[in-house]
């Protein structure tokens, strides 16, 4: 229920009421305060304390003088929703599901190859780890919301903001560029992929070169950027997730035809080069961590992101182990690095790569929303939808299309991406960030009520004297004591946080497992790089830019 001004005069709620009132207050409240030489204003992020509701009318540690002013509620959007459109649990794991299984159906026969057996192993842990560092990511913009209330409405850039409150300044750059170089990279694999296919699809029917169909794509893509946060566009995720589950299913049923037409296959042997670089795919294949903030800040129910976590990887493994298993044994070192180019040509690898390509152009769509609405935060684009953001976001696309043009191989550009930004963006920075965030929130809470760490990460003594109610009172209603400042949180100059009350308890155990996590992420995106680097250095990874050549790139 909202309230108008109309509405205020028989809205207004006694003591008594309003203690009867805090008592089931569950939602954030915006408290009205009118004065009799002032307008109502409003002053939002305070909340009703049913602990300090008593005779007189407290909140937050404002108390206010009941013979000056009468206070009036409204219902706020809950910290925990973002309104009736938002994202359910359901809605989110399919943005998961949607947004990083096309890539693994594709590219993980091959890793498996390069691997041997212990590949599909390698798959199940890539897969656990990455959901668990994926509910850590949930768990660290619950905290921020519970903290930085000002955060509890649309937000553009949530992960560099997750970085910004762990480690300042320096935390929000870093992910900021990991994170853009992340969807960028990852934009420009799918467009390249997905004309790719669209040149095998209609090889008996046109000539038309890869280059070409990729303008195509970036006409067709344009407009569906536009759309604006992902509760705006769910059916694009659900139409991807259904899109690849139904291509996995087709994939496994030619796999083994296949098979019974080759029964003898030979695999190849393994190198250390081989692992690393196989590495570097899995873990493209298994993270979408880095849009995975802009799913959160879109749902219902924040607190509920583990859920979709936990569903969406769920399903993603019983997807990922039999594509790439049908794969690695019916093909075995035939296997492509894009599997749909191994499958016998028919009517089943037609439908298929039709799916794949439906997955690849939704794909592009979710990849790019946090790169566009961090630029049109930058460029001053409004949220809602304007003419503007039909400029912005099509430039973006123009950007994408230009790297698409001059690409080298899709397989050596996967590597290079999964083995640098993915392994920061999914293991280190959930891990690390998770952790500082709750020795912040223990620091403040062993520090006392009268100081809080302040955004530059530096101890502050709280103001007890400045108030922005203070400025509507007359010198009279001042000296009479109206007010008098409880060390409020909610409007202190040197922070805007609501404080959490109870301290978080990280066990041994997962301190551990988050090291671990942390360093294998280091060594192995190393490793990853390095390899991908020494791959696509290679001569014969190389190719002949379209502007260069219009049957050059895209091989």
């Amino acid at each position: 229920m909202y309230w108008d001004t109309k509405q205020w005069s028989s809205a207004c709620l006694g003591d008594s009421e309003l203690a009867d009132y805090a008592k089931t207050a569950t939602s954030q409240h915006f408290i009205v305060i009118t004065s009799k030489t002032t307008k109502p204003k409003v002053f939002p992020l305070c909340f009703i304390e049913e602990s300090t509701c008593v005779s007189r009318r407290v909140f937050k540690g404002w108390r206010v003088s009941s013979s000056v002013f009468k206070l009036f509620l409204e219902y706020s959007v809950s910290s925990k929703m973002t309104g009736p459109k938002g994202l359910t649990v359901w809605t989110s794991s399919m943005f998961i599901i949607g947004a990083i299984a096309g890539i693994g159906v594709l590219s993980l026969p091959k890793a498996v190859e390069d691997t041997g057996w212990i590949g599909l192993f390698f798959i199940f842990v890539f897969i656990v780890k990455s959901a668990y560092t994926a509910t850590l990511i949930g768990k660290c913009w619950v905290m921020i919301e519970d903290r930085y209330p000002e955060y509890r409405s649309h937000v553009p850039d949530p992960y560099p903001i997750i970085g910004e409150k762990a480690f300042g300044t320096f935390g929000r750059n870093l992910v900021t560029v990991t994170n853009n170089i992340f969807n960028f990279g990852t934009a420009v694999v799918f467009m390249v992929l997905a004309a790719n296919n669209v040149v095998t699809l209609l090889a008996n029917y046109t000539d038309v070169s890869f280059c070409y169909w990729l303008l195509v794509l970036s006409v067709i893509l344009a407009p569906m950027t536009c759309l604006g946060t992902p509760k705006n566009f769910w059916y694009i995720g659900i139409g991807a997730t259904i899109s690849t589950g139904i291509a996995c299913v087709l994939i496994v049923i030619q796999t083994v035809m296949d098979k019974h037409e080759q029964p003898i296959v030979h695999h190849s042997e393994t190198s250390t080069l081989k692992i690393f670089t196989a590495c570097g795919k899995m873990v493209f294949a298994v993270a979408g961590h880095s849009i995975f903030p802009t799913i959160i800040t879109d749902m219902k129910k924040k607190n509920d992101f583990y859920k979709s976590a936990l569903l969406g990887y769920g399903i993603v493994l019983l997807m990922y182990l039999p594509t790439a298993l049908s794969g690695y044994l019916a093909y075995g070192r035939d296997v492509n690095v894009n599997v749909l180019k191994s499958l016998s040509v028919g009517n089943l690898a037609h439908i298929t790569e039709i799916l794949i390509t439906v997955h690849l152009l939704f794909g592009f769509v979710i990849f790019m929303n946090p790169i566009c609405q961090q630029f049109e935060a930058i460029v001053g684009v409004p949220e809602e939808f304007t003419w503007k953001r039909c400029v912005v976001r099509p430039i973006i696309v123009l950007a994408v299309l230009f790297v698409s043009e001059s690409v080298p191989h899709f397989g050596t550009v996967l590597s290079l991406v999964g083995g640098s930004a993915t392994t920061l963006l999914a293991y280190v920075f959930p891990c690390v960030f998770y952790m500082k965030l709750c020795r912040d929130v223990n620091e403040e809470l062993k520090l006392g009520p009268h100081h809080v760490i302040n955004k530059e990460g530096t101890l502050t003594q709280k103001s007890i004297e400045y108030s922005p109610l203070l400025d509507h009172l007359t010198g009279e209603e001042e000296s009479e004591g109206a007010f008098e400042c409880e060390a409020s949180e909610a409007s202190s100059p040197a922070s805007s946080r609501t404080r959490i009350s109870e301290p978080i308890v990280i066990p041994m155990w997962q301190k551990i497992l988050n090291t671990k996590i942390v360093i294998i992420g280091i060594l192995g995106g190393t490793a990853a790089t390095v390899s991908a680097i020494i791959d696509i250095t290679n001569p014969e990874s190389l190719s002949v830019p379209c502007y260069v050549s219009l049957q050059g790139a895209g091989t």
